[in-house]
């Protein structure tokens, strides 16, 4: 428990400092758009379990090669910083859960198939001789 709120915490300060910089520094403007005027649970549901398909299926912005990289190969990323570009000023607390949900949701992805290799590598292999049968 106590693992998972430093985590939690580490994360949540690199968001703040990352944005922090690209907002002073560099100018970059964050949007004022309010997450509950055009979206609900229904919405933050479905963003969770299947990026892809809410992704290709809903009224977010979409377009550009990096939107298209960011779809094939990692879609809570993508959600992730659409997220922070979009929603940082109005709801930030919202915008960490997603970068939570991005990282703890790509990670859990490739513990379960390192686990399941392993399985599979470990049980099919079959030691036997064989023969040729001369016909």
């Amino acid at each position: 428990m106590r693992k998972i709120f430093l985590y939690s915490l580490l994360i949540s300060l690199a968001i703040v400092g990352a944005s922090t910089l690209l907002f002073h520094f560099f100018g970059m403007e964050m949007g004022h758009n309010n997450f509950w005027d055009k979206r609900g649970l229904f919405f933050l549901f479905f963003v969770s379990l299947f990026p892809r398909l809410t992704l290709l299926f809903s009224s977010v912005a979409f377009g550009g090669i990096f939107w298209w990289l960011g779809f094939i190969f990692v879609p809570r990323w993508l959600v992730a910083v659409l997220a922070t570009l979009s929603y940082w000023n109005e709801n930030p607390i919202l915008v960490i859960i997603a970068w939570l949900v991005c990282l703890s949701g790509e990670s859990s992805e490739k513990v379960y198939i390192r686990k399941k290799v392993r399985k599979y590598r470990g049980q099919d292999v079959i030691e036997a001789q064989y023969e040729r049968v001369d016909s």
